[in-house]
């Protein structure tokens, strides 16, 4: 059973750390934070890849600062909750349209539209759909981008499905591992966490990277016609 936290810790909560996520609300936490990054637009500042390997970490025993938890429920927690928000993004994205981006100023949810927007059409629904979950901000976007662009329930259903499964638990029991094989790797525990955000942020770096370069190259050929 997951502990109780006091209510002067949950109002003191830093939706941006893992750590002070987990120390509020424990698994509980984890499947909210997931439902809002992959369900709801507003969600895509969260830390989900991170949040994930911190839980994954702490559920993996030892003395983590007093806090520890279930291995179980927290997969089962973490599944949920990037299911069901997949499946609600998407939802409201058929329902919804374009509307819902084009009330955001956001400059980095837009460019995450886009980058969705081009995985689906270069690599197909259900690929995209499995590569988005590895990809910030993207992974926010792409389910209410399929819905508008009426990929079929079933194809995204199927395949959000694999790529939430695989993301969670992935990610969970990559720090389950450590925490279980290196001692007192909560000494390193914001290091870790650096670099797990940053190794999340390769893919987008790298798509940003190719699609410049493939502006630049365009550029040149019509320059040279």
């Amino acid at each position: 059973m997951p502990p109780a936290f006091p209510l002067s810790s949950q109002l003191a909560v830093n939706v941006l750390d893992p750590h002070s996520l987990l120390a509020s609300f424990g698994v509980l936490g984890v499947a909210a934070v997931l439902f809002a990054e992959t369900g709801l637009l507003i969600g895509f500042f969260l830390p989900g890849d991170s949040l994930l390997f911190t839980a994954g970490l702490l559920s993996s025993g030892g003395d983590h600062g007093g806090l520890r938890l279930p291995l179980a429920p927290l997969l089962v927690a973490a599944a949920v909750g990037a299911l069901a928000g997949a499946q609600v993004g998407y939802l409201l994205g058929r329902k919804g349209g374009g509307a819902l981006l084009d009330r955001s100023h956001s400059k980095r949810l837009h460019e995450g539209a886009r980058r969705a927007e081009e995985l689906l059409g270069r690599y197909g629904y259900g690929k995209a759909v499995v590569l988005a979950r590895f990809v910030p901000v993207v992974r926010t976007v792409l389910n209410p981008m399929a819905g508008a662009l009426r990929v079929p329930l079933r194809t995204f259903t199927l395949w959000q499905a694999v790529g939430g499964v695989v993301w969670t638990v992935g990610l969970t029991l990559a720090g389950y591992a450590l925490g279980s094989s290196v001692p007192n790797v909560d000494h390193y525990l914001l290091p870790l966490v650096a670099l797990i955000v940053v190794v999340s942020l390769l893919p987008l770096a790298a798509e940003l990277y190719r699609s410049r370069r493939a502006a630049r190259a365009h550029k040149a050929t019509e320059v040279r016609g």
